[in-house]
């Protein structure tokens, strides 16, 4: 087991590594064999308030700090996180439950989103803009917000901590990161370990593991942060949303999703079938791009759905540690009791299961379902983990009335030999992302991310990280005289 789970198993406020003070601990498994990793007492609100006020002592300095300084602690980062992969890749098994291949693939967008922060920390550029008033000379810099509060969540908890990290302090902000409590280590004292040793100072960076039992809403009230950028459920996602708007601070939500990824009647089935497996049982399911609707027309359906639920049933599910298995544990025993859940509720209203996978413990089998009555609520809401609905339509119009029919509107997909026509598709689609000929499941570092409708506020990646972590401010020069009415 990775010494990461002895040694990083504390809080980090200040750039000191300490014990919280809370009166209970966390305890942090492992989801295939309930292993105790680590025990880590959590932090109470008077912690989050320590490392918030630590992280806006040290911030000042930080943001007038050369930002080719800056830029050279992302380069020993991502130099760092290299160095480590075996170890890092390691932690994502034992804590998360991630395959060999999942492990690989998060590792992958992480030191890209590292790339990125480093050089992030160059991009702010102000402007002169042109006054009415003669004489007058109108500056807009862009400034770092102050201190974000970053909340991340499970299922990738090392790329999207950092996915927000890195870029607020890359600009010149102080953070304070709440991992979630089912990933501690790798969402984030690892986070902090890494930036830590690549010479970031004391206080800009600091992580708070504790639980809302503890701390209610300490960490979102708190007046100190600017931006809370949270990362998980549409329906906390809410109630970060209200209290922020409530404290007058702006709020950057990457939630839930419903993607659908559509088989049109001119599509390469073989390729389809490839392109819809993957994005729907990568990580189990766990993802929020995940494919939870395939989509395929009557034209081809019986062609893919034969071929689909035979590549599913190749699927081996069992211990992420064996390169082998695709399938490896949902995160606890609340995720694989719901799964249960969704499989016997779509049973029930009449779908038929072409393929019905076995649950035991936290491992949970790759199910396939066809036949849900149309208003069925399984259609409309994030199913997280391996089920995945077939639902066949007539035509283009009828794919588009059925992939838009969720609150969601985060990623999608749609096959197709005419890639204009996909490009029209894609179009009509009221989501943030959609891809043509590809998975759902897709982040790169320089390309807006974020979703419509309930996945989402804001968009995160490249120029986008400058919206979210720095505000601007006007500072005009009058170099003649003004008049004055009176």
């Amino acid at each position: 087991m990775s010494s990461y789970f002895t040694d990083l198993a504390q809080q980090y406020i200040d750039g000191e590594w300490r014990p919280g003070t809370g009166s209970w601990d966390i305890i942090d498994f492992n989801p295939y064999d309930n292993e105790k990793l680590a025990s880590i007492t959590i932090a109470t609100a008077d912690e989050v308030d320590a490392a918030y006020r630590a992280a806006e002592r040290a911030q000042k300095q930080w943001a007038a700090t050369n930002p080719y300084a800056r830029r050279a602690v992302f380069e020993k980062a991502l130099r760092l996180v290299e160095e480590r992969e075996a170890e890092i890749s390691e932690a994502i098994v034992a804590e998360l439950g991630g395959t060999r291949l999942k492990a690989a693939f998060e590792l992958h967008l992480a030191k890209e989103f590292l790339r990125e922060a480093v050089h992030l920390a160059l991009r702010p550029e102000g402007r002169i803009i042109p006054s009415p008033v003669d004489g007058k000379e109108n500056r807009v810099y862009r400034v770092p917000v102050g201190v974000v509060g970053v909340i991340s969540p499970f299922n990738f908890p090392f790329l999207l901590s950092l996915k927000s990290v890195a870029p607020a302090l890359a600009l010149g902000n102080g953070v304070v990161l709440k991992p979630h409590q089912n990933t501690p280590i790798v969402g984030g004292t690892l986070v902090a370990k890494i930036l830590q040793d690549a010479g970031l100072p004391g206080g800009l960076l600091n992580v708070v593991v504790t639980d809302i039992a503890e701390i209610g809403d300490a960490f979102i009230e708190h007046p100190v942060p600017k931006v809370i950028s949270f990362t998980g459920s549409d329906k906390v996602g809410r109630h970060v949303a209200t209290v922020c708007a409530a404290n007058f601070k702006r709020s950057v939500l990457e939630l839930g999703g419903n993607s659908a990824l559509v088989v049109l009647d001119d599509a390469d089935v073989d390729y389809a079938v490839d392109a819809a497996v993957f994005s729907r049982y990568v990580h189990q399911g766990q993802v929020c791009m995940a494919a939870n609707r395939v989509l395929v027309d009557r034209a081809v359906a019986d062609e893919f759905t034969e071929k689909f639920v035979a590549k599913v049933s190749t699927l081996k599910t069992g211990d992420p540690r064996d390169p082998e298995t695709v399938i490896g544990p949902v995160i606890n025993s609340s995720q694989a009791d719901a799964l249960s859940g969704v499989v016997e509720q779509a049973l029930a209203e009449g779908a038929t299961a072409l393929v019905r996978g076995a649950v035991t413990d936290n491992l949970v089998e790759p199910s396939v379902l066809t036949g849900l009555p149309a208003d069925s609520a399984l259609l409309r809401q994030e199913v997280f983990g391996p089920v995945a609905f077939l639902v066949p339509f007539d035509g283009e119009e009828e794919a588009v009335r059925l992939v838009n029919d969720t609150p969601y509107g985060l990623s999608g997909a749609v096959h197709t030999g005419d890639v204009e026509r996909g490009v029209n598709f894609a179009k009509r689609i009221d989501t943030g992302m959609f891809h043509v000929n590809d998975g759902t499941v897709h982040d790169e570092p320089i390309v807006p991310f974020g979703g419509e409708k309930h996945s989402g506020l804001g968009r995160l990646n490249g120029d986008t990280m400058l919206d979210a972590f720095t505000t601007q401010k006007w500072i005009s020069v009058q170099h003649g005289r003004s008049g004055f009415p009176f």
